[in-house]
């Protein structure tokens, strides 16, 4: 075959395709020609398996290069991609599948039947291309920016998952804009180690590197010995992670010291996380961590603190190339730097929509922002700060408190690995302020100086009525804290 084979991609730079390093994994290492050969031929067996214009691929595998040939093999055919969390019950990959429309489903577990969706065993999935001429071969690709590419799921922290649907112009959009933000070039290396059913993994860590010819290895798991030894023996120049990784890294003991020289940056997003954390993860490894912020419905990212020039600790930076970033009144007036409201996105990374969700869409859409429930202020400098999100929000007795400021004078103590605050139903106040935190391997919590640490720092209303230490803080299958869970285990008791 012909390298031409994979250029029908909109964002892909045919000089990338040569015989470079692409992707590897803990089996498999390919150059880009191999990948390439790799995605014809599994979209020759998708075809067979019925696959074409306008329909659904479901990938559910764990991390692995499997992965990304059949994302790429369904768009070869002009197909759709939904990434399925692999730990999911078969009740909840069954909705995905089912409200997706998937026709196929890739699995690794052969036994699964989702639906009326064909199943295919990863085991079984073809490596290597037909014959250009013979019967098996492929017409043409006939991939425009306006075809649909992926459809991810939202984590559904309040109701059943929606799909939130990306075009190729979205994922365009997005790796032009990342690409330039964080300066990828063709000597770049990314440690892929966020799971791939997410859109930070697919389109930061995946995607835009390769759209300039860099190269990716991909990790199964984190494990934070495990993936400092991957540094050291890989040689990685960045990768992209959550808060919860970052935390694990910091809190391992001093004598676990890889050399990690490698790395000329990592990137923190998906949640926020506090200033004091990347402050520990830059003293402890020398490399500069940079915090983004975004949403799937914005393609993954559309603020980040610059790699080189001014990062400012406490702030997600500012807009992308080619975004917009705004904080909304809710008379859906912008409101000037300095203040308090909603943030909102424009920009050709932002989704087209929910799928079969005309209501949520419009209120996601309905106005040309993307509003992202998001309570946020923008310096003089177009820097964001995120207060919170709107639904996180406490109202104590009519009186608005936003828990990440006092998560972040929790996160303040040494001893504290992860802090979480919630409201708690109270039959005087409506809601009350409780915290939940989890300590450092080896240390231990002290309940009533952690309490005492707010008072001093925390206007009375502020100050948790109670503090319960978890061995682990709930986790959603992006990594995030998960609140819903925090806030269903209060009303339970």
């Amino acid at each position: 075959m012909t390298l031409d084979q994979l250029t029908w991609l909109p964002w892909l730079r045919p000089a990338a395709y040569d015989d470079r390093p692409c992707v590897r994994d803990e089996r498999i290492e390919l150059t880009y020609r191999a990948f390439a050969d790799r995605v014809e031929a599994a979209a020759q067996q998708f075809a067979g398996l019925g696959v074409g214009r306008g329909s659904v691929v479901a990938v559910m595998l764990p991390n692995r290069v499997e992965l990304l040939v059949a994302i790429m093999a369904a768009w070869r055919l002009g197909a759709a991609a939904t990434p399925v969390n692999p730990t999911f019950t078969a009740v909840e990959a069954a909705h995905q599948v089912e409200d997706s429309g998937t026709v196929l489903v890739l699995t690794a577990d052969p036994a699964a039947r989702l639906g009326t969706a064909t199943t295919l065993d990863v085991a079984d999935l073809a490596v290597s291309p037909s014959d250009p001429g013979g019967p098996g071969a492929l017409p043409p690709a006939r991939t425009s920016t306006g075809d649909l590419a992926l459809l991810v799921y939202t984590s559904g922290s309040t109701g059943r998952p929606k799909g939130v649907m990306l075009d190729h112009g979205n994922v365009a959009a997005m790796i032009s804009s990342m690409g330039e933000a964080i300066g990828i070039g063709a000597d770049d290396h990314c440690l892929l180690v966020l799971p791939l059913f997410h859109v930070n993994a697919i389109c930061v860590s995946w995607l835009t590197p390769m759209s300039v010819g860099a190269q990716l290895s991909v990790l199964p798991r984190f494990h934070p010995v495990e993936f400092l030894e991957s540094i050291e023996r890989l040689r990685p120049t960045y990768f992209s992670a959550v808060p919860t990784i970052y935390a694990h890294l910091v809190a391992l003991p001093a004598e676990v010291a890889p050399d990690v020289s490698s790395v000329r940056y990592a990137v923190c997003g998906a949640a926020p996380a506090p200033p004091e954390l990347l402050a520990a993860v830059e003293r402890r490894f020398g490399f500069p961590l940079v915090e983004g912020y975004g949403l799937s419905e914005g393609t993954c990212a559309s603020t980040c603190n610059p790699v080189d020039g001014l990062r400012k600790p406490g702030t997600v930076g500012p807009a992308l190339p080619g975004q917009l970033v705004a904080v909304m009144a809710p008379d859906g007036t912008v409101v000037p730097p300095g203040e308090r409201g909603e943030v909102v996105i424009k920009g050709a990374n932002v989704m087209r929509g929910y799928l079969n969700r005309p209501e949520a869409t419009a209120e996601a859409l309905g106005d040309g922002w993307l509003h992202t429930g998001d309570v946020g202020i923008l310096d003089e400098d177009g820097y964001l700060r995120i207060v919170d999100r709107i639904k996180d929000m406490i109202i104590r007795g009519g009186e608005n408190i936003y828990p990440k400021e006092i998560e972040n004078v929790l996160h303040g103590a040494p001893e504290v690995l992860e802090a979480a605050v919630v409201g708690g139903p109270d039959p005087v106040y409506g809601e009350v302020v409780v915290a939940f935190v989890s300590a450092r391997p080896d240390t231990t919590v002290d309940v009533d100086a952690l309490l005492a640490r707010c008072r001093a720092e925390l206007a009375k209303i502020k100050v948790p009525v109670a503090l319960h230490v978890l061995d682990a803080l709930p986790k959603n299958p992006v990594g995030k804290i998960d609140k819903p869970a925090l806030r269903a285990r209060l009303s339970g008791a």
